[in-house]
């Protein structure tokens, strides 16, 4: 599978722990900025945090007996990568909205997956699938 990669700007209320956490904790190359945004490289494509302060109310889905933050972004990471992910966040103190663990255990569409909050309270998920051909599968 060969993908472009995509671009998404997200709103922010200190381009300074947003460096922080998108650069110190998940370890995100940064890119260009101005006094209003920065650029990361997030798992090979590119997000930008714009400062917005105030943006947004918080919603939640249940998804397999889970309360899942919408919006939200991530990416899907090989199992290992995931799992060193987790392994970093947990290090770093982070607070998970909803800790790893295996979603749709034993159904099509199984997964590793986790979110939390960055510190301006934007949702991320990231999952993990033993079958990536399974992604789509119903």
């Amino acid at each position: 599978m060969s993908l472009r990669p995509f671009h998404l700007a997200f709103p922010v209320d200190d381009l300074t722990a947003a460096r922080a956490f998108y650069g110190g904790v998940m370890g995100c190359p940064e890119g260009r900025s101005s006094q209003h945004w920065v650029d990361f490289d997030f798992f090979g494509h590119q997000i930008v945090a714009h400062l917005a302060p105030g943006a947004g109310d918080v919603i939640a889905n249940p998804v397999d007996s889970h309360d899942v933050p919408v919006p939200h972004f991530g990416v899907v990471l090989a199992m290992d990568d995931w799992q060193a992910l987790a392994d970093r966040l947990a290090a770093a103190g982070t607070e998970f909205v909803i800790a790893p663990t295996i979603r749709f255990k034993g159904e099509v569409g199984e997964q590793a997956t986790m979110f939390f909050r960055d510190p301006a309270g934007n949702a991320l998920e990231f999952k993990a699938f033993e079958n990536l051909d399974l992604m789509f599968a119903n």
